[in-house]
């Protein structure tokens, strides 16, 4: 059995342009774009260049962008913010556990979730907030649209790329650079609703939210999210015919697995018989690396949450990620392998 190296785990790595631009950013010894000497000035117009980019293929004004060093601080503000004056939380079962440990210290609701990993949001109320999953990372599930002209509305949107449909009263939103490509360590923060959304921290120099991140890591997603818009555009056929390859594979050739329909960029799968633990590490020495158990613990390889919520089994889970520089020949050895790897283990 060949071995090819092949990434299918949610990382990515940096395309040459986004790691180019990481690495030249951080040669200029990070000048703070508030002051004023020249170096800080030129580190100003990159960073509003950067903004003017994220606005643009988010579709969200710049004025309402925030750049934070840490995705999951991001949940705190952005739901935090809006839970005052006795305000409810609603969440769901499949929210990520940053959602989770918030509601457990707060007046909260959990909602449960169909088979079909869909949510029943309750009425619209001027005292809800609620956490609205734009895309589930482990699925690829997206929820039907929210309307709700009352609720206050955090938008998780930490799996999703450009453009994402945003409900019309959306109050917050959180993206992931990591959704795009882009470099880990970054996540911005959108506040749209002014008036409802304080502040969880006391602020610093009057801003509005933390600025502590990297002018490396904003110049380098930037591009990055630039790139991965136009390989949509020209590669999601692609993709969507390996994502329809794999599945038709595991079902006819392999057999025993529980298949959720999903994107054209993601593929999970349980398979009847088989230990999670023992597929990630065989394939990993094999070249191949996948993801499996809960995206919010990987190091433990516990059960998916998401999929116990589901119903879904969670037994010999894994989740195969396709990336814009996915290759049919590394689908094809990919699925060879762990062909040959099931069978043994069931044998």
């Amino acid at each position: 059995m060949g071995s090819v190296t092949a990434n299918f785990q949610y990382e990515a790595p940096l395309t040459s342009a986004a790691a180019a631009a990481l690495s030249m950013a951080s040669s200029q010894g990070w000048p703070d774009p508030k002051k004023l000497p020249s170096q800080s000035r030129a580190a100003n117009i990159l960073l509003e260049e950067a903004r003017a980019t994220f606005a643009a293929h988010l579709g969200i004004r710049g004025d309402f962008l925030h750049f934070i060093g840490e995705v999951s601080f991001g949940y705190f503000l952005g739901i935090k913010g809006l839970l005052n004056e006795g305000r409810h939380l609603y969440y769901s079962k499949i929210d990520r556990q940053e959602v989770h440990a918030i509601a457990a210290h707060n007046p909260s609701t959990i909602l449960s979730v169909s088979r079909e990993g869909k949510i029943e949001f309750p009425p619209s109320s001027h005292e809800n907030v609620i956490a609205w999953q734009l895309r589930n990372g482990e699925t690829g599930i997206t929820q039907d649209e929210l309307v709700d002209d009352q609720s206050l509305i955090f938008v998780d949107a930490t799996s999703n790329g450009a453009r994402p449909p945003l409900p019309k009263s959306w109050a917050t939103a959180l993206f992931d650079s990591r959704a795009w490509e882009g470099p880990a360590g970054l996540g911005i923060l959108a506040i749209s609703d002014e008036i409802n959304w304080r502040s969880p921290i006391p602020r610093l120099d009057n801003l509005k939210v933390p600025d502590g991140a990297s002018l490396p890591l904003i110049i380098s997603s930037a591009i990055a999210l630039e790139q991965w818009v136009e390989g949509e555009r020209s590669l999601k056929k692609q993709m969507a015919s390996l994502a329809d390859e794999i599945r038709r594979y595991v079902a006819n050739e392999i057999g025993g697995a529980n298949i959720l329909s999903g994107p054209h960029d993601l593929v999970s799968i349980a398979l009847e018989g088989v230990d999670a633990e023992y597929l990630v590490t065989e394939l990993d020495k094999a070249g191949f690396a996948v993801d499996s158990g809960s995206a919010c613990k990987p190091t433990a390889l516990a059960p998916s949450h998401v999929l116990e919520a589901m119903g879904q089994p969670t037994g010999g889970n894994l989740r195969i990620y396709l990336h814009h520089t996915t290759t049919p020949k590394e689908v094809q050895s990919f699925l060879t392998a762990l062909k040959f790897l099931v069978e043994k283990f069931r044998a």
